[in-house]
Order: C-alpha cells, then sequence, then structure tokens
C-alpha cells in the first residue's frame, strides 16, 4: 500500500513538471513592470510611442537640405540662422516644460492646425518645396496620432476661416524678396516646432516607461 501511494505521489509531480505553462498557470522568476499611460492604466510599450512614430522622420527628413537651398538662393550674405531672429506674427509656440502631457499635446495640435495655414504661404512662393509637400502628406495623420493620445481631444477648436483669412493677412509683405524670406522663415520655424514638439513628449513618455523608451524615443 505505501508503495502505490508513493508511486501516485511520483507520478503527480511528475505531471505537474510536464505542465508549468498551462493556461492559468502561475509562472515564476519573471519580473514584469507594469506603467501607467494616462486614465487607461496601459503599459507602455515602446512601438507604441507617439514620439518613435516614423511620421516625425518623414516629416522631418526634407527639413535636412533647407539650408543649402536657402543659401542656393540667396547669395547676398543673408545668412540662413538670421531666419531664427525673423519676426513673423501668430508663430504657434511651442510646449512648455512646465506643461503636463495633455496640455503639451494640445498645444502641439493647435500648432500643426496654425502651420496648416501659414503653408499656404509657403505654397504661394515654393509651390515645389519638398518640406512644405512633406507637410501636407503627413500633418493630418500627425495631428490624428496626436489627439488619439489626448483625454480631452474635442476642447482643441479649429480656426474660423475668417482666423485662417487673418492669419495669411499678418505676414503679406509688399516685395518679392520679403515675402521669399518670411516663407523662408515659415519653413524654418516649422522645423524647430517639430523638433521642439518631439522632444517634449519624447520627455514626457520616458517619465513612464525609463529605459525601456530611450532607444525608441531618441533614434528618429
Amino acid at each position: 500500500m505505501p508503495s502505490q501511494l508513493n508511486a501516485y505521489l511520483l507520478s503527480a509531480v511528475l505531471l505537474a513538471a510536464l505542465l508549468p505553462s498551462a493556461p492559468g498557470a502561475p509562472v515564476e522568476n519573471i519580473t514584469t513592470e507594469s506603467v501607467e499611460d494616462g486614465p487607461s492604466g496601459e503599459e507602455v510599450e515602446a512601438p507604441q510611442m507617439l514620439s518613435a512614430d516614423p511620421v516625425w522622420y518623414s516629416m522631418l527628413g526634407p527639413t535636412e537640405g533647407h539650408q543649402k537651398e536657402f543659401e542656393a538662393e540667396f547669395q547676398s550674405g543673408i545668412k540662413f540662422t538670421s531666419l531664427e531672429q525673423y519676426k513673423i506674427p501668430s508663430i504657434p509656440e511651442k510646449c512648455l516644460s512646465s506643461f503636463n502631457m495633455e496640455a503639451c499635446l494640445h498645444r502641439l495640435v493647435e500648432g500643426l492646425n496654425n502651420y496648416t495655414v501659414l503653408l499656404r504661404h509657403v505654397e504661394r512662393e515654393y509651390p515645389n518645396n519638398l518640406i512644405l509637400l512633406a507637410a501636407k502628406s503627413h500633418s493630418r495623420h500627425l495631428i490624428s496620432l496626436i489627439k488619439g493620445k489626448m483625454r480631452h481631444s474635442e476642447r482643441v477648436t479649429a480656426l474660423t476661416s475668417s482666423q485662417q483669412e487673418q492669419l495669411l493677412r499678418d505676414i503679406e509683405n509688399d516685395t518679392t524678396f520679403h515675402s521669399r524670406i518670411t516663407a523662408h522663415s515659415i519653413l524654418r520655424q516649422f522645423r524647430n516646432f517639430l523638433v521642439d514638439g518631439k522632444r517634449a513628449i519624447c520627455q514626457r513618455e520616458m517619465k513612464k516607461c525609463g529605459h525601456r523608451c530611450a532607444a525608441e524615443c531618441t533614434k528618429h
């Protein structure tokens, strides 16, 4: 009788050893990190990071050749860096360091909506500009991605037609030279807005998922 009991016990031990991955069975020695992402409490995975989406590179890539294009057009000694000081009314402001993620995303969507209008001025001067074409192709997608990360995307107000017209009137120029300088300045400021926006989102996402997100956040 004891030998029969021992055989039963040995069989049970062997069966348990053969079934460590049965559905619902706990698995030991595996650590998981759970980091909240907004109200849902979902774990932040690097591929889902907004700052790692390829759309940023699609829009920023064409800006790399802007300086050469500018210098080839204006060979009269005007420095490309002077565009940073060129004042344009209604240029969207960047996300401030004091903003939380929601406020930052809100600022970015409003800014992208404004740039969609301002880039019409660029289109008048340079209809085939690569930065312009990339913006026209990808801005809506980026806005959609950003809104998808917001808790209250409905609070973003679209510009009215009269507001859009006013934006364009504010940057009208009497001469072709100044009109083109304005166009280049818009392109430069647009690039800075994207870079600052991506960095701001990246910093906030890294606070939630740490080193797991660092490589994805900064590679594009």
